[in-house]
């Protein structure tokens, strides 16, 4: 990954996390930059950026290691990508990934191709949320 790249996602990544950029900011940097999208574990607190090409970059989530629920509940899923598409006062990133994990979320993909989220939990139940127009 050349270093340009490898500047933009770690910039996304960190302005998910103090709230200096949107989800809408941040998947329009990451795409002008050519990524075709990113995943996030948060059993193992990273974050894995892809780009069409094959090549990928792994990066450390700065949150707290918190068990992930065993049954995932995609009811509260969708009410927290509601929460997150508001931005209400109160809203974080670090807040919604605790929600999210305590919800049984062990992570989603983003396609930027596909316009959408899958969420996922322990045992490969999904939520799946289609980007808004």
């Amino acid at each position: 990954m050349d270093a340009d790249r490898s500047a933009v996602a770690e910039t996304c990544l960190k302005a998910a996390h103090d709230g200096s950029l949107s989800f809408p900011d941040i998947t329009g940097r990451l795409i002008a930059a050519g990524f075709d999208g990113y995943m996030v574990d948060y059993r193992r607190t990273s974050q894995t950026f892809y780009l069409p090409e094959g090549d990928s970059l792994v990066l450390a989530m700065d949150q707290p290691e918190a068990p992930v629920a065993p049954r995932f509940d995609a009811a509260e899923m969708a009410r927290l990508v509601r929460w997150a598409q508001a931005q209400p006062a109160g809203y974080s990133y670090a807040s919604f990934s605790e929600q999210a994990k305590a919800a049984g979320c062990a992570g989603y993909l983003v396609s930027f191709p596909g316009r959408r989220v899958v969420y996922f939990g322990r045992t490969a139940e999904t939520h799946v949320e289609l980007f808004p127009d």
